[in-house]
């Protein structure tokens, strides 16, 4: 039986084929609204950005929750790393877990990155995740230690700068798209947006420079298909 708790489109000008697409450009690719709006008015869609902006609020968090379903079990090692944000003058911290494949786990953003801040993330990844790592690697930061006794009193615990690389990589598609936005309107504006890019992003990047051209063109084609599957856009058509 075929799930009827997809997105709904009812009462939209554009059919799911034009929606999915625009988002699917919003988050893939380093794009604004209203770089959105130009492309799509080159194929004679024409609409505005605050249309693009509206799409992307409604349907981008849902698609992204239905990718991060149907994904396969990430790896039992985490890495963890926290990094500046600057919004409107005051300092904030995007905590971000990703496995030893680069996957990205979750995100958060907080205005601490003390113990409590630490427990925090902790408790949404496990929530999220539904699994206990076998080990994660963090940076020397104490509040990492503290939490970990805590929260994840068995797992191996390794406290490395050169160790986390994986985890530091990860920032740099988020400072892109940081530019690209000119910073982060708010804490909420930053986590919304994050919490959609990270699993799309994700799902349309199959580490091409480990697979031949032929599997890589298979594999991305085998992704497409898994994306209209999830916005409605192939049972549209």
């Amino acid at each position: 039986m075929q799930s009827t708790s997809g997105p709904s489109y009812k009462r939209h000008r554009y059919p799911a084929e034009i929606i999915s697409h625009a988002i699917w450009l919003y988050y893939r690719f380093s794009l604004s609204f209203r770089d959105v709006e130009e492309l799509l008015a080159v194929r004679g869609v024409v609409l505005s950005y605050e249309t693009v902006r509206r799409w992307t609020l409604k349907f981008g968090q849902q698609y992204a929750n239905e990718l991060r379903r149907r994904r396969p079990r990430p790896g039992d090692k985490w890495h963890l790393d926290e990094v500046f944000l600057t919004i409107n003058g005051k300092t904030a911290y995007l905590w971000r877990a990703v496995d030893q494949q680069g996957t990205v786990l979750d995100i958060l953003v907080q205005s601490r990155r003390n113990k409590k801040a630490a427990k925090k993330f902790f408790r949404k990844l496990l929530k999220g995740c539904q699994y206990v790592p076998r080990v994660i690697i963090t940076d020397k930061l104490a509040s990492y230690g503290a939490a970990k006794r805590e929260i994840l009193p068995g797992v191996e615990h390794r406290q490395h700068k050169r160790l986390n690389n994986r985890a530091e990589n990860s920032h740099q598609p988020t400072r892109q798209r940081e530019r690209t936005m000119r910073r982060f309107k708010s804490a909420g504006h930053a986590q919304r947006f994050l919490s959609a890019h990270g699993p799309i992003r994700d799902h349309f990047c199959p580490r091409r420079h480990r697979l031949k051209a032929g599997a890589y063109r298979q594999e991305r084609a085998h992704r497409f298909q898994v994306w209209n599957q999830i916005s409605g856009a192939q049972l549209a058509a």
